[in-house]
């Protein structure tokens, strides 16, 4: 469920989101409650064990409309009782009072976009809080009675110095959160950073830096007891992400809202990007009562190389890494089938392992993996 709307919008960020649009946020909810309506059929029937309210900053979301959503969620989908619900959120926009009326309606896990404990790197980063109202969000949440709690950071800024990040790791693990989310600084095409960086203001991230933040992290989350279990992702055990790993074990799933993408019944397709449009087409839609979903821009169904590769490249972001047998048996193809020379090749190079049942990125590996993930794709391996 994407909510694409934002009260500052970071210069770093190439999400679709959209800054001064919070008016509009009671219509949105209503078009996004008709288009669940429009996919109830597609769904045909199918317990739903995960859902994501991600943005942009869904917390922007009022209460009145987050329970109308929920509820209307719940009578067009089979929400499992036991179901991960799960909101984005900016420190900023969270008070005790709100994510306790989050708790009453569903919301089981929170996701807190902190980014930084240093109050000076969340101004160059356009954060809107300071380090002291993440460290009163994250206490508004476990006051709230949230026991799951994600905290995202970016390591790797420019100019950033290790002992830098070594205490904003700190600062993270002194509030203890079940899961992390930590990201090496991106330079986005198309970003307020990316000019920046290309106009000379602003220093680019120095990808060695960034490797060396990285590998402390790694050790420094162990020690800590935490499960390295995604590239970029870390959880206290029996707190992964079950959302995420949706995803990254290739299954489908449904994405409402403006620019929101899906992969349901063998088709990938994305929504308008623009939110007025959005609403505009969900009801067209509506009332057509054709079956015709107006409000998809753009829709395909990949050929079996491309879901391989996909599948390929999403199975290995996991630390477990692929199971080979599984692999075959959902694609009919094994991975050393399809791409027996390449793997060969970054086995060779120290990028991949093999384990009885898997195949896996190596510590090396996970710093190198877009490397092996190029190459993976369906135009550079001949099927």
């Amino acid at each position: 469920m994407h909510i694409p709307f934002c009260t500052a919008k970071c210069g770093y960020c190439d999400f679709n989101s959209y800054v001064g649009h919070d008016h509009t946020i009671p219509s949105y909810t209503k078009s996004l409650l008709t288009d669940a309506s429009l996919w109830r059929a597609a769904v045909g029937g199918r317990a739903v064990e995960t859902v994501f309210f991600g943005g942009g900053t869904p917390s922007l979301t009022p209460l009145p409309e987050m329970q109308f959503l929920m509820a209307g969620l719940r009578d067009a989908f089979d929400i499992l009782p036991d179901a991960e619900v799960s909101l984005e959120s900016n420190p900023g926009s969270l008070t005790t009072e709100y994510l306790r009326g989050l708790r009453d309606i569903g919301f089981n896990r929170l996701s807190i976009g902190v980014q930084s404990f240093d109050d000076e790197e969340l101004v160059s980063l356009d954060r809107t809080h300071s380090a002291d109202e993440a460290r009163q969000a994250y206490a508004s949440a476990r006051d709230a009675g949230f026991d799951n709690v994600n905290l995202d950071l970016i390591y790797g800024l420019p100019e950033q110095p290790l002992s830098k990040w070594q205490s904003n790791l700190e600062a993270a693990l002194d509030l203890a959160p079940e899961h992390l989310s930590l990201y090496a600084l991106t330079v986005e095409e198309g970003t307020p950073l990316a000019r920046d960086v290309a106009r000379g203001r602003t220093p680019a991230p120095d990808p060695d830096e960034q490797a060396t933040h990285y590998e402390y992290t790694q050790e420094r989350l162990a020690r800590a007891g935490y499960e390295h279990y995604e590239i970029s992702n870390w959880a206290r055990p029996g707190r992964r992400c079950r959302h995420n790993l949706i995803y990254w074990t290739h299954r489908e799933y449904l994405g409402m809202g403006a620019g929101a993408h899906s992969y349901l019944n063998g088709a990938r397709f994305g929504m308008v990007l623009l939110p007025n449009r959005y609403g505009e087409l969900v009801d067209e839609s509506a009332a057509a009562q054709d079956g015709v979903m107006r409000h998809i821009a753009s829709a395909e169904t990949p050929p079996p190389e491309l879901v391989m590769a996909d599948a390929l490249i999403l199975g290995l972001r996991l630390l477990d890494g692929v199971d080979v047998r599984e692999f075959a048996r959902r694609y009919g193809a094994s991975p050393d089938d399809v791409y027996g020379d390449i793997l060969r090749e970054f086995e060779g190079y120290g990028i991949l392992e093999r384990t009885p049942t898997h195949l896996r990125l190596s510590k090396r590996g996970l710093l190198l993996s877009n490397e092996l993930f190029l190459r993976l794709l369906p135009e550079a391996v001949e099927v």
